[in-house]
């Protein structure tokens, strides 16, 4: 069963063909419905604010009772203010609304060698949507070929969230993550990767972990970039019954490891 609801990108469309200015180029009936697919998934993303820089993150998924959320991002992104107990700002992609999280309001799950995080906190008055978007389903991956799209805030760009978009290059089965013909600029991890279905619904696939670049001539040239699988973060989640059972789940604050190298000895570059 979807996780969540999806998000129709049909109404989207209309309401944009109704209010987009005459200099705004037209959806085609045969292009990817990328356009309306980002104003799906914005009011979901956010941007996550350290001592150590920032990153992306955005809801993976909310709990009515006892009114908690979660929010998935790259476990590279939180490492260092989980380790030292840091305070954690998270800025609304759409609204502007800034949340400040010290080390007693928020709950960080890591899983250091998938690369992935999840931060649970009282959802209280934080701008989300009511529901998360649906996640594809466990131990269901994308073909090779399928296109999708990310979104985050990149370092060259950090006030503005960006689109990117490609292919999935292949699924790696034993480490749960995807290679996707795209990149991934620093301070787009964490950020939401998602698919757009055959009804033009939006369905959550993974994170951006690095990019890869490649280093088999000496020289930095085009590599992949790295999605990872998110499903496991849902799962310890969605059975919270309060922030201070969280708390007594919460991932021990100890030294996290090196980041793991790229396949071939490539280092992968992270935000």
């Amino acid at each position: 069963m979807p996780l969540g609801y999806a998000v129709d990108l049909r109404s989207v469309v209309a309401h944009a063909a109704t209010t987009a200015p005459d200099t705004m180029a037209t959806v085609k009936s045969n292009q990817r419905l990328w356009y309306p697919a980002f104003e799906a998934v914005e009011p979901y993303v956010v941007k996550v604010i350290t001592t150590q820089g920032t990153g992306t993150g955005f809801l993976i998924t909310s709990v009515k009772k006892p009114n908690l959320i979660g929010i998935a991002t790259a476990a590279h992104v939180v490492q260092f203010a989980h380790y030292w107990k840091q305070p954690i700002q998270i800025e609304h992609a759409k609204s502007g609304k800034t949340i400040f999280l010290n080390e007693a309001d928020r709950v960080i799950t890591v899983n250091y060698e998938r690369d992935t995080a999840s931060i649970v906190l009282q959802r209280d008055e934080t701008p989300f949507p009511a529901n998360s978007l649906p996640l594809i389903p466990e131990n269901k991956h994308l073909k090779v070929g399928v296109e999708v799209g990310w979104m985050g805030f990149p370092a060259i760009a950090p006030s503005n969230l960006c689109f990117f978009s490609g292919s999935v290059s292949c699924w790696v089965e034993n480490e749960g993550y995807y290679f996707v013909d795209g990149v991934a600029i620093n301070g787009v991890s964490g950020g939401p990767t998602f698919q757009v279905a055959e009804d033009n619904s939006v369905w959550i696939i993974g994170l951006v972990s690095a990019y890869v670049p490649n280093l088999a001539t000496g020289t930095a040239m085009p590599g992949l970039c790295v999605v990872r699988d998110i499903f496991p973060l849902y799962g310890v989640i969605k059975g919270l019954k309060s922030l201070e059972e969280a708390k007594q789940k919460e991932t021990p604050s100890e030294s996290p490891p090196p980041p793991p190298s790229g396949p071939a000895g490539n280092e992968p570059t992270r935000g």
